[in-house]
């Protein structure tokens, strides 16, 4: 009888904590393998880190409002999906939001107000994705005025885990987690044929668990503002950005979205707590294969139509 072996690695990469699981038939198998996909993640991350200098999206934000700047034919894609999740958010997603003026939103201590609407609203006024020009065939993108940044932190990490998992299959590796700071994806079971449980942090305690799923072929990812947040006159301001507003969402502590890919999980996380309760569930209900967990400021619990969540 074949014995089957856990192999289990957690390291920084793209600036997060990132935690590889596999089942294979010897450690040394396992370890291999987990060693490819952290190098597919660190190729991943020398394309798309804007605190790289030499990346492709430092040079495309380089030469906004200058002219074109040719890049692989993956990050175009990338860019063109990135287009078709802010249309489908209505620009709640925006991977333009790079421009963003980080001095106005420091969530730390020190803020004790919020900007005035006027200077929030011109903060933002470089982020729209419909200035972003892509030529295919060319293989170039340009960002159409100067001062525009785009940046993949609302849909890398996803993108990330998602190829990890790609190349895992492909060498072989049947079962296993790609965990991406919490934007995780699991494909397998586990040794005993159980399905992966993914346990969802509690928005007020995060080392307890709010309620928990099994799933498998599937991909998680949560949005939260119970990491990063500011109190102004008792009330709770997520780092969460709005792109049309320039000021920080209220009212979600947390989003989870479930569905076969990290990179759209990770993309539609951030958004719905953009576009507010009934909105962002009209949106996932209409979506084939999504669903969502939504907690609200009062611990409320809402959920779309396809999932059932026990707590």
């Amino acid at each position: 009888m074949k014995i089957s072996v856990t192999s289990k690695r957690v390291l920084k990469l793209m600036g997060n904590r990132f935690e590889f699981t596999v089942i294979s038939d010897s450690k040394e198998i396992g370890e291999k393998a987990i060693d490819m996909a952290i190098q597919e993640v660190r190729r991943i991350e020398d394309l798309l880190s804007t605190y790289k200098e030499t990346s492709q999206t430092s040079l495309i934000n380089r030469y906004a409002g200058i002219q074109p700047v040719k890049v692989d034919v993956e990050v175009v894609e990338l860019i063109k999906r990135s287009i078709k999740i802010s249309s489908i958010t209505q620009g709640a997603f925006d991977i333009t939001y790079g421009s963003i003026d980080k001095r106005l939103w420091n969530f730390d201590t020190s803020m004790t107000a919020l900007p005035d609407p006027k200077t929030a609203l011109k903060s933002v006024c470089l982020i729209d994705y419909n200035n972003i020009i892509i030529n295919a065939q060319n293989s170039t993108v340009m960002l159409r005025h100067r001062g525009m940044r785009i940046g993949f932190g609302g849909i890398g990490k996803g993108y990330a885990a998602d190829r990890a998992k790609q190349i895992l299959q492909t060498i072989g590796i049947k079962s296993g987690i790609v965990n991406a700071a919490g934007d995780l994806v699991t494909w397998g079971t586990q040794i005993d044929g159980k399905s992966w449980t993914i346990g969802i942090a509690d928005p007020n305690q995060c080392d307890h668990l709010f309620s928990s799923l099994n799933i498998s072929n599937m991909a998680i990812a949560t949005s939260g503002n119970y990491e990063k947040y500011i109190t102004i006159n008792g009330k709770k301001y997520s780092h969460t950005i709005d792109p049309k507003t320039g000021l920080p969402v209220t009212g979600i502590k947390s989003v989870s979205i479930i569905c076969p890919s990290a990179e759209l999980a990770d993309a539609l996380a951030t958004p719905i707590m953009v576009m507010g309760i009934q909105v962002g569930l009209n949106m996932i209900n209409q979506l084939q294969q999504v669903a969502c967990i939504i907690i609200d400021d009062a611990d409320k619990l809402y959920t779309s139509k396809n999932i059932n969540v026990k707590h």
